[in-house]
């Protein structure tokens, strides 16, 4: 039986969805310059169908910053990954898997706009160069 993907939704839903995925999804971190995807693909699919593999690239360097996620299909297969892949070795160093957590601080579409978006500002603005918020708008 094929799970099929879940989309992202908002909501109460949403939120269970995106919980249930950070319970199927492993962090593995300490990782070396040369694990790649399919290196930690291979280290980890015998606990389990994996869905996705994923290494972050430095947008400088093009290189990985050390760490990846794992997500399972299947709950008990990332606990399972967990129990044994904790502390072991991979390429000469000891790898950390833990449950991967929700990002902080990530972008939102609020922080991605521009100072002068905000009406703030924008009145602040106006009333440094002597103007009225109605000012020179004529009869709109």
């Amino acid at each position: 039986s094929r799970a099929t993907p879940q989309r992202c939704c908002f909501g109460a839903a949403g939120r269970m969805a995106s919980a249930n995925i950070l319970k199927r999804t492993v962090y593995v971190g300490g990782l070396d310059e040369q694990v790649d995807r399919k290196v930690l693909e291979e280290a980890f699919v015998r606990f389990g169908e994996l869905k996705t593999v994923e290494i972050p690239l430095d947008l400088k360097t093009g290189k990985h910053r050390g760490f990846g996620f794992v997500e399972f299909m299947e709950l008990d297969d990332a606990q399972d990954a967990i129990d044994n892949m904790h502390h072991a070795e991979l390429y000469g160093r000891v790898i950390k898997v833990n449950l991967a957590r929700a990002p902080k601080n990530t972008p939102t579409t609020e922080s991605n706009r521009p100072i002068w978006a905000d009406d703030f500002f924008y009145r602040k603005k106006l009333k440094e160069e002597g103007l009225d918020e109605g000012e020179g708008l004529g009869d709109l």
